[in-house]
């Protein structure tokens, strides 16, 4: 079977999991439809998925199509879902040929009277491998060179790309170059600078550099909600509100007064009743600075005098079952994905692409 080879490509891959790759998907798609009207995408192998109609559709899938209508099958746009026992049956019966057969026609199906394609892995250059499909092999499957995606820092990128570098060179896949994202406003010149030289004597080229911008990895009120399994106990809205901290109300409400900030959110056991009457307290009248929601753990339920002063408040109060440092962790490790109604998070990616990426430096190396 011959697969398409003509239809320009590009192949997203990242030094790790989290690393951005697809907000630079996002908004590389968004960037090179000026040059490319019809852009075609595909994440060949996916590890987060929902069910639509039945089939196991990639999370990052389902953003791109609804955020770009990008008129292809769902199915073809993620032809492999990495489940829970994926690996166990491959290493069972390796049926090799008939995945790269798999992903080849979903290429094809994706590429079909497209003007580009922009391919996105899945992790790291070996991740995939124990199914003898990482991302240095799917590159060289569609036949597509590479844009390797880091976060901040000098050392770190420069040490973890080595290695990836290494994975796809063996391949005989070529690297274009590399974006380094998340990195502090204050360190973009001095980061920028020493970067483009350590790539440089890696033969690499340095394709951009991207501010951090805390608003793409704070949670919302809504998705902790949907994480912890929590009830609303309220009908506040603010399910969009974004945590930008959390304080855990473990002090007198004296003391935790201080903590009521702007885009705070109180995590406190559901019998500390004097917590809760303050944070209400605090929330009277100063409607820009409010606190995000509040979250009452062990399942304990307020008082029905307290809970009645809940149901007034103006921002969401969740009852969660677990405890309060359970919640406290969660929370912190909550991975935040840009979901497809997140207008406001998809329109900052665009134009943070478009500012701090080369593109005309990706088209010229294709």
């Amino acid at each position: 079977m011959r697969m398409n080879t003509t239809t320009p490509r590009v192949f997203i891959a990242a030094t790790r999991q989290n690393d951005g790759k697809t907000t630079t998907s996002l908004g590389l798609i968004a960037a090179l439809q000026k040059y490319y009207p019809r852009i075609g995408y595909i994440k060949p192998v996916g590890q987060r998925f929902v069910e639509i109609e039945e089939q196991k559709i990639d999370e990052d899938t389902v953003l791109m199509d609804s955020v770009f209508r990008l008129n292809c099958p769902l199915v073809d746009m993620s032809p492999i879902a990495v489940e829970p026992d994926f690996t166990r049956k491959y290493l069972e019966s390796a049926n090799n040929d008939a995945l790269v057969r798999k992903i080849q026609k979903a290429f094809d199906r994706v590429a079909w009277e497209k003007d580009f394609v922009l391919c996105e892995g899945s992790g790291h250059a070996g991740v995939g491998s124990v199914f003898d499909l990482s991302n240095a092999q799917v590159a060289k499957i569609v036949g597509a060179k590479v844009i390797i995606v880091t976060q901040g820092g000098i050392g770190r990128p420069i040490d973890e790309v080595s290695l990836n570098q290494a994975l796809f060179e063996k391949e005989g896949v070529e690297i274009i170059g590399v974006i380094v994202n998340k990195v502090l406003g204050s360190k973009i010149e001095y980061i920028t600078d020493f970067a483009r030289r350590g790539f440089r004597r890696k033969g690499l080229e340095l394709l951009g550099v991207i501010p951090h911008q805390a608003v793409l990895s704070s949670p919302t009120i809504g998705l902790i909600r949907e994480e912890l399994g929590a009830e609303s106990l309220n009908q506040a809205e603010g399910l969009g509100n974004l945590v930008e901290g959390v304080a855990v109300g473990a002090m007198g409400a004296h003391n935790a007064m201080g903590f009521f900030k702007r885009g705070v959110l109180l995590i406190t056991p559901g019998d500390r009743e004097d917590i809760i009457l303050a944070a209400c307290t605090s929330l009277d009248g100063q409607s820009s600075e409010t606190m995000s929601g509040i979250v009452l753990t062990g399942n304990l339920r307020p008082s029905s005098s307290v809970l009645k002063v809940i149901r007034a408040m103006p921002i969401p109060v969740l009852l969660s079952p677990e405890d309060s440092y359970e919640v406290a962790s969660k929370v912190h490790d909550l991975t935040v994905k840009t979901r497809p109604g997140d207008a406001q998070k998809i329109t900052l990616i665009r134009d943070l692409i478009a500012q701090n990426v080369d593109v005309k430096k990706i088209l010229a190396s294709l």
